[in-house]
């Protein structure tokens, strides 16, 4: 037996002149609402978005950027999707964006150049508002295209002399003598770093950081003991193997990311030594996954909430008060250390 089907046809889909009837404002209203004009009071905004909701009214994104010249959507540029670190991020500048009424477009560069030519490629074909590049890298020759059609950009350590740019600084010093000082405070003095490759802009901050904090310490830095990785699991696994292969081994392994500590804790448990008891790791960025390590790990945490938001705003002001000479071209995320289950007091 056939059954007939039941589902009723689908009603007329609803446009901007059925939200205008509901809300009961001009078609006008409804447009600079929906565009977030600040010119549209709070109490006529609310009745026009309760009858968008009511309607199930989804705007035409296409047609609005016709008309009023704008795409509202900005790109975002990371390193390399498979870190943690950069979902996360994504994730928080998504949420920032969406609540002020912008799409994201996002790309991972892989540390490759010609991949990034090909992300900046994809932005300027979807006439992105802003890019924040996020990729810690050596971008400069691309980034000439995006200054070139005038789109704003905000960078990650890195500055260019252009209006239209501007540059989130990371104060990694501030963590990592926090880290530091807990070390020396539990009883270690042979502290060894994993530092990140050396093409990354932030790699070397965070190298050159730890150095200058040892000095302030009076601790002194064995060269040996600062070994080149790639801020990959793998990476924490070579970086520990190169430190048991020597003579005089540390105590404690800061690292230069959060990948390489849980790549040192994973190689560190397969020689059959105990962190924190035999050793004592700290990890940098504090991605969500670094409490469930086990142990827990101790790290230095960078907030993605905090970058996120210092990339939206220095986005934000480019494309809604563009030409302002007052405009903020600089912003500061500071770190901070998080105390877990992998540092203690060293073996006698």
């Amino acid at each position: 037996m056939v059954r007939k089907g039941t589902r009723k046809k689908a009603g007329k889909t609803p446009d901007i002149r059925t939200v205008a009837a509901l809300a009961k404002v001009s078609i006008a209203t409804v447009s600079r609402t929906i565009n977030r004009s600040p010119a549209v009071s709070d109490r006529l905004s609310k009745r026009v978005w309760q009858a968008i909701e009511q309607l199930n009214y989804f705007p035409n994104t296409h047609a609005r950027s016709l008309v009023s010249g704008r795409s509202r959507i900005l790109g975002i540029i990371v390193e390399n999707i498979t870190n943690p670190f950069f979902p996360e991020l994504i994730q928080s500048f998504e949420e920032i964006a969406v609540a002020h009424g912008y799409e994201i477009l996002v790309s991972s560069s892989n540390s490759d150049p010609a991949v990034l030519t090909t992300c900046v490629r994809r932005m300027l074909e979807r006439k992105v508002e802003g890019v924040a590049v996020l990729s810690f890298g050596a971008e400069e020759p691309v980034l000439d295209r995006l200054v070139h059609r005038d789109i704003p950009m905000v960078l990650a350590e890195f500055r260019l002399d252009d209006p239209k740019v501007s540059t989130i600084l990371l104060d990694y010093k501030t963590g990592i003598r926090a880290a530091i000082g807990h070390l020396v405070d539990l009883g270690h003095s042979k502290i060894a770093f994993l530092a990140g490759p050396h093409k990354l802009h932030s790699a070397l901050t965070r190298e050159n950081d730890f150095r200058a904090v040892m000095q302030d310490a009076g601790l002194a830095t064995q060269k040996k003991w600062i070994i080149e990785c790639d801020h990959t699991l793998k990476g924490g696994v070579a970086g520990f193997a190169r430190l048991q292969a020597l003579g005089a081994r540390p105590t404690a392994i800061v690292c230069s990311n959060d990948m390489t500590a849980i790549g040192v804790l994973r190689a560190a448990y397969m020689e059959g030594l105990r962190v924190p008891d035999d050793v004592s790791v700290i990890g940098l960025d504090d991605i969500d996954f670094a409490e469930f390590t086990l142990p827990p790990l101790t790290t230095i945490r960078l907030s993605r909430g905090d970058l996120a938001r210092a990339a939206f705003e220095a986005l934000r002001q480019q494309a809604e008060d563009p030409g302002n000479p007052k405009l903020q071209r600089e912003f500061l995320v500071s770190t901070s250390l998080v105390v877990r289950g992998s540092t203690a007091a060293p073996a006698a």
